[in-house]
């Protein structure tokens, strides 16, 4: 990977949404919402108290994540597009 986030940011790859409704209907890509569950592929070191003290982050890479509608910044990394955000934006882990 070649973007390593500084501080308490994360890098999320968005986990693709199902094709179809419970019902069985097909949902077209133009009606789609971007989903709003990722996989965390890298994280910063964490952020730093007033004191200079590391605060760890509380995910790591990895961690499947849901995260808010309008969360993060768009990035194509390496082909790939992904989002970059703080860990505020992190709404809670899934597992």
């Amino acid at each position: 990977m070649a973007l390593k986030p500084l501080h308490d940011r994360v890098l999320v790859e968005r986990v693709e949404s199902d094709e179809k409704t419970a019902g069985g209907l097909i949902i077209p890509e133009s009606a789609k919402e971007k989903p709003a569950e990722g996989v965390i592929v890298a994280a910063g070191e964490g952020a730093r108290k007033d004191s200079g003290e590391l605060i760890p982050m509380a995910v790591k890479e990895g961690d499947k994540i849901l995260f808010g509608k309008w969360s993060g910044t768009e990035v194509t990394v390496d082909g790939k597009e992904l989002l970059i955000m703080k860990e505020s934006d992190v709404l809670g882990i899934l597992s």
